[in-house]
C-alpha cells in the first residue's frame, strides 16, 4: 500500500513522542501490506474498526491515540485522514473527516 501522507504522522509524533515508535511501525507495516479487502486488514489488525466509505480506525499505543485512514484497494492507497488523542477523536465525525 502507498500511505499518503507520512508528514501528518511525523508532525503528530513530534508533539506526542510517546507514540512515535507505534506510528512508525504502523506506517512501515501498512506500506508493506497488500490489502485487497477489509478482511485482510482485520486479520492483521483485529482491533481496527471499519467505518463507512472504506475508512478504518486504528488504535495506537493501547488506544491512547486514534488513527483514521481511508483506503482504496484498487489503487493500493491509504490516505491518513486524522490522528489524535482519544478525546480529540470523540469530537470529530470519523465517517466524514
Amino acid at each position: 500500500m502507498r500511505v499518503i501522507a507520512k508528514k501528518i504522522l511525523r508532525d503528530f509524533w513530534q508533539k506526542h513522542s510517546d507514540c512515535e515508535q507505534q506510528l512508525k511501525a504502523w506506517f512501515q507495516e501498512a506500506g508493506k501490506a497488500e490489502w485487497k479487502n477489509t478482511n485482510d486488514i482485520k486479520v492483521q489488525y483485529p482491533t481496527a474498526s471499519l467505518l463507512a466509505d472504506n475508512r478504518f480506525v486504528f488504535n495506537i499505543k493501547g488506544n491512547h491515540y486514534r488513527l483514521i485512514v481511508r483506503i482504496n484497494y484498487e489503487y493500493q492507497m491509504v490516505w491518513i485522514r486524522f490522528i489524535g488523542t482519544h478525546s480529540e477523536y470523540d469530537r470529530v465525525n470519523a465517517e466524514k473527516i
